[in-house]
């Protein structure tokens, strides 16, 4: 039996750390599934990470579907979670029931998640009565990248940091059973954790939310190009790949592979019998070029 909200939620009384962490396919769900991990997350990020674009906006519903599929089958006791993409809730409470619901039916998520404060309380409401467990999304929220004026801190005026509790209180209040708290002052995610009922996820915001979920491929050292703050890299794989592939291809180059431990022979009769048909073939290392 999977992890479930009542488990989260029995995890911040506890004062038991929850780790989560992205996944968008079925091997790195499944090995972070095999570590502990307590929630995987099939974020919008993959519009970044996986597909190579500059932001999380051109994601669509369907390509959100098709990797929180894969995710799920992997997911033996971590609670997975998909984020609803750019324009799939933000129209009205209608569509983020039709968009909702078909990540559940179709792709057989335990959750979604929303990006917003206050002004999605309504849906997350909405989904919430219908029996969709939701986590709430505040504070760096990358699908208004724009309209925020990039990747930047958020909560850093007292203003802001109202909004920003505000915002949490009000996705509690509607039955969010999470909220990641995203780039945010620690001392602002440390008030919002104390003031919900619901778990509070940080990414960036400091080390006393009620849990923790990092992207992947930051965590594995399989972004090179990237480094924000708030990650921490485990182990570096772009080396280590690297020089796996180069070897690959040296042995490839140089026929050392594959070798005749890596290749399948014929029983010497049928061999035998091959070569009165048809002649010796001279091996390929010694033709002409």
């Amino acid at each position: 039996m999977s992890i479930n909200t009542i488990n989260i939620r029995d995890m911040k009384r506890r004062r038991k750390p929850i780790v989560a962490i992205t996944a968008y396919d079925h091997t790195f769900a499944q090995l972070a599934d095999r570590a502990g991990a307590h929630m995987l997350l099939i974020g919008d990020s993959l519009g970044m990470v996986i597909q190579g674009h500059e932001t999380t906006l051109p994601v669509t519903l369907d390509e959100m579907i098709y990797h929180s599929r894969i995710v799920a089958r992997a997911a033996q006791n971590a609670m997975v979670v998909a984020d609803m993409p750019f324009m799939s809730f933000q129209l009205s409470s209608d569509q983020a029931m039709s968009s909702a619901g078909r990540l559940m039916k179709e792709a057989l998520v335990d959750a979604v998640k929303l990006e917003g404060g206050q002004q999605i309380a309504p849906a997350v409401r909405r989904l919430t009565q219908a029996g969709i467990p939701v986590v709430g999304h505040i504070g760096l929220t990358p699908q208004s990248v724009h309209q925020l004026g990039g990747y930047k801190v958020q909560g850093k005026t007292l203003g802001a940091a109202r909004r920003l509790i505000a915002d949490g209180e009000a996705l509690d209040e509607a039955g969010a059973f999470a909220i990641v708290l995203e780039t945010i002052p620690a001392q602002l995610a440390r008030v919002i954790t104390e003031r919900v009922s619901a778990a509070t996820i940080g990414i960036g915001a400091g080390s006393d939310c009620d849990g923790q979920i990092q992207v992947m491929h930051d965590v594995l050292g399989l972004l090179s190009e990237l480094n924000p703050r708030h990650a921490k890299k485990y182990v570096d794989l772009v080396q280590i790949i690297g020089n796996a592939l180069t070897k690959y291809r040296n042995e490839v180059s140089d026929r050392n592979f594959p070798g005749p431990e890596h290749s399948v022979s014929l029983n010497s009769e049928y061999e035998d019998a091959l070569v009165e048909e048809f002649g010796s073939a001279t091996p390929i290392g010694n033709w002409h070029k």
